[in-house]
């Protein structure tokens, strides 16, 4: 994680915003702050470039969570050192504890895409699925993971002009990210398959499937 000491914002008297310098920054200041939390954390909320850290005062008051915060920020190692998300069929820290969503691989998106990228629909496909993805953060709609990994090597440009309707379920690629819809929404991302996994249910507990941190892979359903 870079050196430069992140900006603590008081977010009410029970939360402390931390702004980092990008996304590998709070995904490593996550990490060390998941490692091992004190008690009185409730939850860390990451984003794009921010990382809500809440508490409750009492067991933990702000002062005491900053300097717990600036102590990780110091002790962190350096970006690109946190576990690796890379392909899972290549040592690329796979876990057990990973979730594995199936996909049918037949958005409507997927070949004009392949094309746009310079591959084959199958190897974008390929690649999806043998790729370890995490979840950064949830944003956009509840229980919409964006997902992200090491060395994902698209770049895709969302859509001139945002669907009105994406199904629920539809899988999608948007520049580094992937991710899948949760319910019925407008959209701009480019579609390559759709997945009947539950990923947003509001009475499970926690609601969404995808939660910040955890690994996740693709399968390809049977036909």
């Amino acid at each position: 994680m870079s050196r430069r000491e992140p900006r603590l914002l008081p977010s009410g008297r029970s939360a402390l915003l931390v702004e980092c310098g990008g996304l590998d920054d709070v995904l490593a200041l996550h990490d060390a702050l998941a490692a091992d939390p004190p008690d009185g954390v409730v939850e860390l909320v990451p984003a794009a470039r921010t990382l809500l850290v809440v508490v409750e005062p009492h067991l933990l008051p702000l002062e005491s969570a900053a300097s717990w915060v600036r102590r990780a920020v110091r002790d962190a190692p350096p970006v690109g050192a946190r576990a690796s998300t890379g392909p899972a069929d290549a040592g690329g820290g796979a876990s057990p504890d990973d979730l594995v969503i199936e996909v049918d691989y037949r958005g409507e998106d997927l070949v004009d895409l392949a094309d746009h990228l310079g591959v084959t629909a199958e190897h974008l496909v390929a690649r999806h699925v043998s790729t370890r993805w995490r979840v950064a953060f949830i944003g956009f709609a509840p229980g919409f993971g964006y997902l992200v990994a090491d060395d994902w090597p698209f770049d895709v440009p969302r859509l001139d002009v945002a669907r009105t309707r994406v199904p629920p379920g539809a899988v999608g690629l948007a520049g580094a990210f992937s991710g899948a819809y949760p319910r019925e929404s407008p959209g701009g991302w480019r579609l390559i398959g759709r997945t009947d996994a539950a990923l947003w249910d509001p009475i499970a507990e926690p609601p969404a499937l995808l939660v910040p941190g955890r690994g996740v892979r693709f399968r390809e359903a049977r036909a």
